[in-house]
């Protein structure tokens, strides 16, 4: 089973994180977040990051960070240099869920369904009744349109 790492600026990772545990009452041990305070030295978060990793107890991660460029998606960057896990950025509630839902198929499969849950999550909702907004196929399972 892949590993799930959040890595986000404060208090962001541990938030998503309590989303997960309310969702999935059995709350997955898979899945640890690192809030990235902005006071601390990238170094030190880093040294945080591989040792929260190292807990895990997997050698396949998805790691999943909120902004690319910034210091968590950098950190997240060196983490993930070298060793067999992935990084995605733009994390959102509907990626995590997915990712949590799906997290014991491969590590590919695991970021193709954690980019669909992404893009699926993120539309704009008609004031209208449900059956006139656009119904978006963006996977060929039927049960990934849920969340």
């Amino acid at each position: 089973m892949n590993g799930i790492f959040i890595i986000a600026h404060a208090p962001l990772a541990s938030a998503l994180r309590q989303c997960i545990a309310h969702v999935f009452t059995d709350h997955p041990q898979s899945v640890v977040a690192l809030d990235v305070q902005p006071n601390t030295p990238p170094e030190e978060t880093l040294a945080q990051a591989r040792i929260m990793m190292a807990q895990l107890g997997t050698s396949q991660v998805l790691v999943l960070a909120d902004v690319f460029g910034a210091t968590p998606c950098n950190v997240a960057q060196k983490l993930v240099d070298g060793v067999q896990s992935k990084l995605i950025t733009g994390v959102n509630l509907p990626m995590l869920l997915r990712t949590v839902s799906y997290r014991h198929e491969s590590l590919d499969a695991l970021v193709a369904r954690a980019l669909i849950g992404a893009t699926q999550g993120v539309m704009q909702v008609a004031i209208t009744a449900p059956q006139n907004q656009n119904r978006r196929n963006h996977d060929q399972d039927q049960r990934d349109h849920q969340q």
